[in-house]
Order: C-alpha cells, then sequence, then structure tokens
C-alpha cells in the first residue's frame, strides 16, 4: 500500500550564516510540489524571506554562536542559553513531532554537524524509535563537509548512523565532490548513501541592473573582512564605475551604518538580495565567499567570480569548495590571510578580464527536485517492504 500524503517533519538549525536554511527551504518547497506535507522547524536568527510563506513552519526559541568557533549557544538576545531555555526548546520540537506524527523525518547536518543541538536531537530520535510504526529518518547533508580534528568523532557519527538513520542525502554530484572526500569513514555508510545533485535555484532571468562588481557576504555574520576590503578596492578601482556590495543581513547595523556613511561613489550597498542569482546575470565579476548557496548561485548566473573562503577558527569546508573549482577553471581565489583593500583590487582585476573553460561544468544542479524524488521512492519501498500502515495512511 502507498502513501498517498506522506508528510515531512524537516528540522535545520542555522548558527552563524544562512546556508543551511535557504538550501532546506529550497529542498522543502521542491517536496511539496512532489506532494509531500511538509513543516519546517527552525532553531536558528529569524531570517527575512525564509523560509517563505508557502512553506508551513514552527520556529523553535532561537539559538546562535557568540562566534565564528561555534562555542556558546546564545538567544536572540545575544545573552547565554541557559538549560531551561534548551529544555523548552526540545519539549517544543518533540511536542511538534507528537503532533504532525511525520512518514519521514529530515534532519539537516547532524549526526555530521550540529553537535551544539544533540541536547534536543538525540531525544528526538529516541522518540522515533519509540513510535510504531516507525518513521523514516534521513539527514540532509551538504557535499563538502568540515574536517573533523578530534578523534573518534567519525567513528561516533557512523555508529549513530547506522543505528538512527535510514539514508544520508547528499545534496552533491560525486563527480564533483563525493562523500569520501571529506568523510573519511563514508565507506562504512556507502549503503545508505544517496546523492541528490547541487540544490541550486532555478535558471534566473537576465537582470536589468548591471554592475561591474558584485560583492555579497552571505549571511553577514563572517563577512566583515571581505566587505571591508571590497569598500577598499572600489575606492582604489574606480575604472570600474558600477559596485554594488551586499553585506548580509546579520552585520551587525552599528557597523553597517559606518559603511553606508564612508562610501565610494561607484558602490551601491544593500543589505539583502533575494534575487542575487539573478543580480548576478548582470555582472562582470561576483567577489564571495564559497559558501554552498553562493556558489550554486553562480553556476546557476555563469558569471565570473572570485572566491574568498571563509577559513577562520579550522574551518575547511569552504577553502575544498573554492579549491575544487579553481582546478577546473572555473574560479579564481584568494584567500582571507592577508586580504586588503590592495590584495582584493588586484584579484578583481585579474579576475574579471580571465576567459573562462569554453566547456562548462558538468555538475547535477537540479538537487531540489531529484531530493524529492528520492525521498518519494525510499518512502514508496519502505511502505511496499511492510505490510503494516504508516501513519496517514487509510
Amino acid at each position: 500500500m502507498t502513501v498517498s500524503t506522506p508528510s515531512v517533519l524537516f528540522y535545520v538549525q542555522h548558527l552563524l550564516g544562512i546556508g543551511h536554511l535557504a538550501r532546506a527551504s529550497r529542498v522543502a518547497r521542491a517536496l511539496i510540489a512532489r506532494g509531500f506535507r511538509v513543516t519546517l522547524v527552525t532553531g536558528g536568527l529569524p531570517v527575512s524571506g525564509f523560509p517563505g510563506p508557502d512553506i508551513p513552519h514552527i520556529a523553535l526559541p532561537p539559538i546562535a554562536v557568540s562566534d565564528g568557533a561555534f562555542a556558546g549557544l546564545v538567544t536572540a538576545s545575544g545573552e547565554a542559553a541557559d538549560a531551561g531555555y534548551l529544555d523548552a526548546r526540545k519539549n517544543q520540537l518533540l511536542a511538534a513531532y507528537h503532533s504532525i506524527k511525520p512518514d519521514i523525518v529530515v534532519i539537516e547536518a547532524f549526526p555530521f554537524g550540529r553537535r551544539q543541538v544533540r541536547f534536543e536531537l538525540l531525544p528526538l530520535l529516541d522518540a522515533i524509535d519509540a513510535t510504531l510504526p516507525r518513521p523514516l529518518v534521513v539527514t540532509s547533508l551538504r557535499d563538502i563537509l568540515q574536517r573533523r580534528s578530534k578523534p573518534g568523532r567519525d567513528e561516533e557519527t557512523v555508529a549513530l548512523i547506522r543505528r538512527a538513520f535510514d539514508l544520508v542525502l547528499v545534496h552533491g554530484d560525486p563527480s564533483f565532490a563525493a562523500l569520501h572526500d571529506s568523510f573519511a569513514l563514508a565507506d562504512q555508510i556507502a549503503d545508505r548513501v544517496a546523492y541528490s545533485g547541487l540544490v541550486c535555484p532555478p535558471a534566473p532571468e537576465g537582470s536589468a541592473e548591471r554592475f561591474d562588481v558584485i560583492v555579497s557576504a552571505g549571511g553577514g555574520a563572517a563577512g566583515r573582512q571581505l566587505v571591508t576590503a571590497a569598500v577598499g578596492a572600489a575606492c582604489l578601482l574606480q575604472d570600474l564605475p558600477r559596485w554594488c556590495i551586499i553585506t548580509g543581513p546579520n552585520l551587525p547595523q552599528p557597523e553597517y551604518e559606518t559603511l553606508a556613511k564612508n562610501l565610494p561613489t561607484n558602490v551601491q550597498l544593500e543589505r539583502f538580495r533575494p534575487d542575487l542569482a539573478r543580480l548576478m546575470t548582470g555582472t562582470r565579476l561576483s567577489v564571495s565567499q564559497a559558501g554552498y548557496n553562493t556558489v550554486a548561485d553562480i553556476l546557476m548566473a555563469g558569471c565570473h567570480a572570485l572566491l574568498v573562503p571563509y577559513a577562520a577558527d579550522g574551518e575547511t569546508e569552504q577553502t575544498d569548495r573554492a579549491t575544487r573549482l579553481q582546478g577546473l577553471g572555473r574560479v579564481g581565489v584568494i584567500t582571507e590571510a592577508g586580504l586588503n583593500a590592495e590584495s582584493m583590487a588586484a584579484a578583481i582585476l585579474r579576475e574579471i578580464t580571465r576567459t573562462l573553460p569554453a566547456q562548462a561544468l558538468q555538475i547535477n544542479t537540479n538537487g531540489a527536485a531529484h531530493s524529492a524524488e528520492i525521498l518519494w521512492n525510499l518512502l514508496q519501498r519502505h511502505s511496499a517492504d511492510h505490510s503494516t500502515l504508516l501513519p496517514h495512511q487509510s
């Protein structure tokens, strides 16, 4: 017997940037289009425009991290999130699970990442195990992971995947980056891994707005150095008269106001552009960090790109992604080390005139729709293999 209108509880926790939330929102929208009933449960600070009015949404009491080291959970007011606050979150999440009675639970990043929220995700997994019939459990994972340095963490992840998860859904193309490239024990869970392709926006329409350089800092919480260097580079490159610098919504307001008061005349300053991929079609060069979603926008827009991967506090993911794209000739790369107005200006002049490879990258960019198809087929196979009714069946 098949499930006619299957239900999905999709949990996502963004702590610093907004990339996790943006990707999860795209996947959730594709699940809805495929026929799933989706509830997106979020736990980060509110972000304007996400997840969007078309996606049913439960917002847990928000938490974030106090710095780029991803340590020290804080509330929306910046106070330390104490045990009572975190316990209230856990109880709200468990109540949502029991109310929704999902056929599939999708948990973004965990257990490969997001260890900071295991205080509520481990109890959720326990509740799932105690449910009859038990819903399927899927981890939704970006293509390149942060490489771990603490011994035993990878083994712990494998053990939890084998105990509690039915599928590791990797939002990437293995011809570009396979799970084993950034997770050493991937072969031990290979039977549970599926690749969706990159979760990209639809191919954008051409933009009527034209810029020489667009600088975007993702969520903005970790983009201060990039934005500051970009303003300085714009002062040095007056022959490039049209710049758009997008700081991201999480750049502190006092810093945004300081930038706005000291802009060169060739710069248009903005907080956030939901149409960034479309805007990129009208630029000679995109300058950004190397986050998953920004790179997806660049690939769909087809523009020249200069990447400045975020690498503070031992972060490796963006450097790995940027290095791969640079090796394919698709982008230029400069590092955060020593980044200033002069080094950025020089890199911009090199990249804006460089000829891109004639052959387009052969990367699957239909990851949202393919994710929905993978989960639909997984559920149908599970239903066919089990004669007992799943939740929401009649």
